[in-house]
């Protein structure tokens, strides 16, 4: 599958190769490797949003990195000896995220929506594993990662894209579908964000669940069901908060954290601390004081506690700004989108990336209640890196696919092209176009033509033969059997 703009034509492939070919052998192997990686991250002829989001997730990420290292630095080095022993890791997670990132940006969308029910299947199937005994891993009382190597996974991570992905392709044909089968998914979507909430994980659930609302909100679906959803996931986490206990403390200590200083009010005392203490300006990167012994899991969703002591008040605005100019972006391309699917699924992505980074922010800064809820590509964590660089990139797919002209595959093109070579030709016969007709006409056969034909012949023939009779009377007058003049005077 190929777009007939934003990626190359054949003919630009195969001169690019004949390039290639033909560059002298003498060439260094650097200037061969780096002409590689060019050509591999080229944007050429990408839409201008398209590349806007690039560079600005690009540009995320790479503070991301910065602000993880400052972060977590003294935690590594007391447990680990190891004071870049998280940043590392992170590296490893970023650079696969990439990866799968350059695929998603470089394959049409609609080849990613076809897979994306599979994996939202498999990704269910995992959460589904860690309630199972002795195979999920429990952190802090929450089991929620399961083992891969020496890594842990968090399958309702990497859920978020394909579950913004299906819902998308669900609400986006809404209408056309039976009312068994908008059933038998919404039970699905219902059965996967249980599953998360008894793990149990309710800012997880509630994020996704947002999510899906809101995609199903621009999708145009009635008000009425749309009321009747809300109101259901309210109760569940009503329900949810009066069974667990922790869940309760955390939203009574969120009310008044000094109230229990020591023990549920803790972390967020902490936080506020650290934010309070950046001022203005910030006291600069790695000089954070919160951050050593004092705010805990100040590396993932602390972590912009940690941001906003070294860089201040001025720092997180413009952290902010950031995010708005990101949003605003993101809607553009949901805007211009061509597509009802393709829309969603741009307004399913800025609200999993920007939308989760304001929850995380507002965690810190006292605004909600604490959760376990990482900021995208700048807390710790693999899966929550591949997730967020997976669903940055299908934001960017949309934004080339809705400047860019409709995706055509290799046998539609070569039947384009010859129905433009056929109009081409068309319009070089436009001027002998009444000489065509005319002929067509003169070769039209018919029998009234037929006789008229043949009289007109005949009519030929006699006019012949007379004209030759006269001829030869002219030239031996002897030939007059009366032998009288011709002339009728005597």
């Amino acid at each position: 599958m190929i777009a007939n703009s934003g990626a190359n034509t054949a003919e630009d492939i195969s001169q690019d190769i004949g390039q290639d070919s033909g560059q002298d052998s003498g060439e260094s192997i650097g200037e061969k490797v780096m002409g590689g990686l060019t050509r591999l991250f080229s944007v050429r002829g990408w839409a201008l949003e398209a590349r806007l989001l690039r560079w600005m997730t690009l540009l995320w990420l790479s503070i991301g990195l910065v602000i993880l290292f400052s972060a977590s630095y003294p935690v590594a080095e007391s447990a680990f000896d190891d004071g870049a022993r998280y940043f590392k890791i992170q590296l490893v997670w970023a650079l696969a995220g990439l990866l799968i990132s350059r695929w998603v940006t470089r394959h049409p969308i609609q080849k990613i929506l076809r897979m994306s029910g599979f994996f939202l299947l498999v990704c269910m199937l995992m959460v589904m594993a860690t309630h199972i005994p002795g195979v999920g891993v429990s952190v802090n009382g929450a089991t929620r990662w399961l083992p891969f190597g020496p890594f842990l996974l968090q399958p309702s991570e990497l859920m978020k894209p394909f579950l913004v992905l299906h819902s998308a392709q669900l609400f986006g044909k809404w209408h056309k579908l039976t009312n068994q089968t908008r059933l038998v998914w919404l039970g699905i979507f219902t059965g996967g964000l249980l599953l998360i909430l008894a793990q149990p994980n309710l800012s997880t659930t509630a994020v996704c669940g947002i999510t899906i609302w809101l995609i199903a909100f621009a999708a145009g679906i009635p008000y009425r069901q749309l009321m009747i959803t809300a109101g259901t996931g309210l109760m569940a986490a009503v329900l949810s908060v009066s069974i667990k206990s922790y869940q309760r403390d955390r939203i009574t200590s969120f009310i008044n954290p000094w109230a229990d200083p020591n023990e549920n009010g803790y972390q967020l005392i902490q936080s506020l601390l650290a934010i309070g203490s950046g001022g203005t300006s910030g006291t600069g990167y790695g000089l954070s004081a919160q951050k050593l012994d004092f705010l805990p899991i100040q590396y993932t969703d602390f972590i912009f506690s940690v941001f906003a002591e070294e860089f201040g008040f001025i720092g997180g605005i413009m952290l902010l700004l950031f995010l708005a100019v990101y949003s605003t972006v993101a809607l553009m391309v949901a805007i211009q989108a061509k597509r009802t699917v393709h829309r969603l699924v741009a307004i399913g992505c800025m609200v999993l990336l920007v939308g989760q980074s304001l929850v995380n922010i507002g965690v810190a800064a006292g605004v909600l209640p604490t959760t376990g809820l990482p900021f995208p590509m700048l807390s710790y964590g693999g899966s929550s890196m591949m997730a967020s660089l997976l669903t940055a990139g299908l934001l960017i797919r949309v934004a080339r696919e809705s400047r860019d002209a409709e995706v055509l595959t290799l046998k539609r093109i070569e039947h384009n092209l010859d129905r433009s070579a056929r109009r081409r030709v068309g319009k070089l016969q436009k001027p002998f176009a009444h000489a065509n007709e005319a002929i067509a006409r003169s070769n039209k056969a018919s029998p009234e033509k037929d006789l008229r034909t043949a009289h007109n012949l005949l009519k030929k023939s006699v006019r012949r033969k007379s004209a030759s009779g006269l001829e030869r009377s002219a030239d031996n007058p002897t030939e007059n059997p009366a032998n009288e003049p011709l002339s009728e005077n005597p």
